[in-house]
């Protein structure tokens, strides 16, 4: 039990500390990135308040490629912008551009979604009460979108958690550094097991907190 409470304050508490500070941080810029594609994709779709086939088509396949983009080669690509914005390409800092802008497109999409969703009943009703796009949008389709928008940031987060594990194997910090360093240079195997069940405490955690916020914004 000692060796475990040891291990815990000098080793997990602080990367975990660190993964929090990644995570959180990387998804609400991931999803300050992602709003305007996802807002111009729903309405310049076909079935959109202003259909746009041209501008429609580029941006969904912008958005596409960087979703299949894989992470750990965007990271890499990256270094220089990371190195650019924050001065070093090491770090908890540093990972979090990287984990933004991969997780952007991601974001764009399951927000997308949301909003395509909405009853086209409901923003009928709302033309014929005289309201403009842009009121139709931010007072009608993300009020009534709220809650599934909630689900797919909850999907966000829980996949930035795995992006994170990914960038502390290229000295991003957090947890995924000390599975790196411990677990695979150091054969410790016990670090690593309880590496692992601290991500995966996390992302239940962050599970059942999306499910609470969803239950009370759908009642």
């Amino acid at each position: 039990m000692e060796a475990l409470l040891d291990i815990y304050f000098k080793i997990l508490q602080p990367a975990l500390i660190e993964t929090l500070s990644m995570v959180i941080q990387s998804t609400i810029y991931s999803i300050l990135l992602g709003f305007i594609p996802a807002i111009i994709l729903v309405v310049t779709s076909p079935n959109g308040l202003k259909p746009q086939r041209t501008i429609y088509r580029i941006l969904d396949f912008i958005v596409n490629v960087l979703r299949s983009f894989p992470f750990l080669i965007l990271m890499i690509c990256l270094i220089p912008i990371t190195r650019r914005v924050v001065g070093t390409s090491i770090g908890t800092a540093a990972a979090i551009v990287p984990l933004s802008i991969g997780a952007a497109p991601f974001a764009a999409r399951v927000i997308e979604s949301s909003l395509i969703e909405v009853d086209r009943g409901v923003i009928e009703a709302a033309k014929s009460f005289g309201a403009s796009n842009i009121q139709i949008i931010f007072k009608v389709m993300l009020k009534e979108a709220l809650p599934s928008i909630v689900q797919g940031i909850t999907l966000t987060l829980i996949s930035i958690v795995g992006y994170s594990a990914m960038a502390g194997t290229i000295g991003g910090g957090g947890l995924g550094n000390v599975a790196m360093k411990y677990g695979y240079h150091r054969y410790e195997t016990q670090t690593m097991i309880y590496t692992v069940i601290l991500l995966i405490i996390l992302v239940q955690f962050f599970q059942t907190i999306g499910n609470l916020v969803y239950k009370a914004l759908a009642k």
